[in-house]
This record gives C-alpha cells, structure tokens and sequence, in this order.
C-alpha cells in the first residue's frame, strides 16, 4: 500500500517542523549572559501577557524569573502545557549541589551553550524545573528551595505542600 509511506514521510516533516521551532523559540528567547534574577508583578503586564495559573497555594502564578528568561514558554513562569513534556513547574532557587545533581543525571544546566545564546546557571538562579528531576533531587537530600508563589499547582500532584513548605525560599 502507498499510504503508510506517505503517512511516514508525513510524521518525519512534522516531527522535524517541530524540533526546528523549539530549537528557534529556544535560542531566541534565553539571555546571553547571566544577569541577577529579576521578577515583576504579574498585575502589572500587558493584558496579553495576564497570568491565570495558580500556584501551589491557590494563588495567582507569580513570575519566577525574567533574567534569565526561564520557563517552558521562556516567558519567566513556570507555567505547562501538552508541548512540555518535562513539566517545567518548580521555580527553584538552584544550589551548585543541586547542579552537579542534575549534570550527573545528563541535564547540564550549568554550563554556558552560546549555540542556544543560553548562558548557564549559577547558584542562585531561579529557574523552572522539571517536576520529576525536583522529585528526584529531593529523594537523593539534594532538592533545591521553591518559591511557592512561582510553583504551579501542578507541583502539589507529585509532593504534598507540607514538603513544598519545607524548601520554601521563605523559610
């Protein structure tokens, strides 16, 4: 039959179209340099960027971080969708244990990737982390602190809040 070809080479452009874009919305959108993390008051944005998520304490998302630019969408919260994959929706505070962590675990996010204009993580960045890798850290002593204003309520499905409070950056 000549469909199941046709449908094949259709799966394999589709597939490439969307490797193509992330890499695109990727490398636009990371700062090239590491900056001191800056947040801003949602309720202050252009209503086009208006956040309705909720974090894990049943408030409005709060931003994570803008400099640099983190995220799934790259718009500074820790917001999901079907697209992400990883679940980005833990804004934590990393530490350079928690880095070495996640490095040993094949997810370098601290070295500088100038290719993506990404300019690796230092201790102290905030940044929007996979659900399972905190989990996994968390199990392994090594969980990095949260702030519960930029987590999404997403997070409360995978740990209990009373342990989210315990590596609250408020703490």
């Amino acid at each position: 039959m000549i469909i199941c070809p046709i449908l094949f080479e259709m799966k394999k452009m589709l597939f490439k179209t969307v490797l193509v874009a992330a890499f695109l919305l990727f490398a636009g959108t990371v700062h090239a340099a590491p900056q001191e993390c800056t947040t801003l008051d949602p309720t202050n944005m252009e209503s086009s960027q208006q956040v309705t998520d909720k974090n894990v304490l049943g408030e409005t998302l709060q931003l994570c971080c803008s400099s640099p630019k983190t995220g799934f969408y790259r718009n500074g919260f820790c917001q999901t969708g079907v697209q992400d994959v990883g679940t980005h929706i833990v804004c934590a505070e990393v530490t350079d244990a928690f880095l070495e962590f996640t490095k040993s675990r094949g997810n370098d996010l601290s070295t500088p990737r100038p290719a993506y204009n990404f300019p690796g993580l230092k201790e102290g960045d905030r940044w929007c982390l996979c659900a399972s890798r905190w989990v996994e850290a968390l199990e392994a002593g090594l969980a990095p602190k949260v702030d519960l204003n930029a987590t999404h309520e997403k997070m409360r499905g995978y740990v209990e809040l009373e342990v989210l409070k315990k590596y609250s950056v408020d703490e």
